[in-house]
């Protein structure tokens, strides 16, 4: 039987949510499984993993093949690594404590530059909804002023109008007036 360690799709349409698993590579994609190894959540940002890796590992040990996209989440979670330098004890050339100790020391390195990134990402979405408010604070103060502007220059029309209509009020009057004597 050849084991292969894949993802099973579940979620709704548009929104996939996947368990890895441990299972019989004749079975079909979301049909039997022998063991569930994590979860992988793509719609989030950063995309969410977890994974219980010393179960991949022993998988891994025990000659189960991953697919393409299981091996990229499998390395980025150091369960590659680690089968590698338990590889290394098999022959000989590590201890135990030696492959717990670079383990150690790979995912606290993994753990700062994913915090480093997921800080710089924040950083610049915040930067950008900045920019988006000055821009549009720009725009609203443009708009405010070309009103401002509209309204004193209908003032000034109704202005200029107004005298003009007093003024030829009164002639007309001034002549009715003298008629009336």
């Amino acid at each position: 039987m050849a084991v292969r360690l894949r993802l099973q799709r579940h979620g709704k349409k548009g929104k996939p949510f996947y368990h890895l698993v441990a299972a019989d590579s004749r079975s079909p994609r979301d049909g039997r499984f022998i063991e569930r190894l994590g979860t992988y959540n793509p719609t989030t940002i950063p995309a969410t993993i977890e994974l219980n890796v010393e179960a991949a590992v022993k998988w891994l040990q025990n000659g189960a093949e991953p697919t393409d996209t299981v091996r990229a989440i499998l390395s980025y979670k150091g369960a590659l690594y680690k089968n590698h330098l338990l590889n290394g004890v098999r022959k000989g050339a590590l201890t135990a404590e030696e492959v717990e100790t670079r383990f150690q020391a790979w995912l606290d390195n993994k753990n700062k530059k994913i915090t480093g990134h997921a800080s710089s990402v924040q950083q610049k979405r915040e930067e950008e909804r900045l920019k988006k408010i000055a821009a549009e604070k720009e725009i609203k103060d443009k708009r405010l002023k070309e009103a401002e502007e509209a309204a004193k220059a209908a003032e000034a029309a109704a202005s200029a109008e107004t005298p003009s209509a007093e003024a030829e009020e009164a002639p007309a009057a001034e002549n009715e007036a003298p008629a009336a004597e």
